[in-house]
């Protein structure tokens, strides 16, 4: 059965006077959008408001996203301030971040970099990656290591090299390796909590205001398969 985040339940890895950071869930959507569903960003904004007492609106800031049915670390700002620095720092790709995922078919090396040029279809809001230049696309890159067998999966670590619309999981499916449960992507059976099986593990990333280096890890669902890991 699927839990979404609420304010009782939020998983919170790490906040201060500036930020905080959550382990997002499968189903949770972090900004607004046409289905109409509470957003994270109003979750997170009523835990601060229960936990502190807030009168009034609090302020929060959405620096970045993860799709809905991927799970993992996502990062908020508490301040105007922290968002603005925030919002540069990711834009300039000062962050490191390391993504898992669950594929069937084992890949055709242990380890690679993947170049594609990805190309937007707002329509069905998905991704398409061409190998080679096509109009209106984007160059799209990152690098995955086989990092363990399970029975029937195979375990990947993803470092991007580049922020693109479902950038992992259009590049997985065009090397013919889409991830657990995206039918979206090529996968033949849904999860039964509506998700898939990509997780944003590791971030590590400058504080915006005391310029400490930041590492965070986000625990997994708990599910057989990454409970494997």
């Amino acid at each position: 059965m699927k839990i979404l985040s609420t304010k009782d339940n939020l998983q919170v890895l790490h906040e201060d006077n500036h930020i905080i950071v959550v382990n997002k869930r499968v189903g949770d959507i972090v900004q607004g959008d046409k289905t109409g569903d509470k957003p994270l960003s109003d979750v997170v904004k009523e835990y601060l408001k229960d936990k502190y007492n807030k009168p009034g609106e609090v302020f929060l800031g959405v620096i970045h996203r993860l799709d809905r049915p991927t799970t993992g670390i996502v990062v908020f700002a508490k301040t105007s301030k922290a968002l603005t620095r925030l919002n540069e720092s990711f834009k300039n790709r000062e962050t490191k971040k390391m993504y898992w995922a669950i594929v069937k078919k084992m890949p055709p090396k242990d380890k690679d970099i993947l170049v594609h040029f990805l190309k937007r279809n707002p329509k069905n809001n998905t991704s398409k990656a061409h190998t080679k230049e096509v109009p209106e696309s984007k160059k799209a890159s990152l690098d995955y290591t086989v990092f363990k067998k399970l029975d029937n999966y195979y375990a990947l670590e993803i470092n991007l090299h580049t922020g693109r619309h479902h950038q992992i999981r259009a590049q997985l499916n065009a090397m013919g390796c889409p991830i657990k449960g995206d039918l979206k992507y090529g996968f033949d059976r849904s999860n039964k909590d509506g998700g898939i099986h990509l997780h944003a593990r590791t971030l590590e990333f400058i504080h915006p205001v005391t310029k400490e280096i930041i590492k965070l890890t986000a625990s997994t669902p708990i599910d057989p398969i990454w409970n494997n890991l």
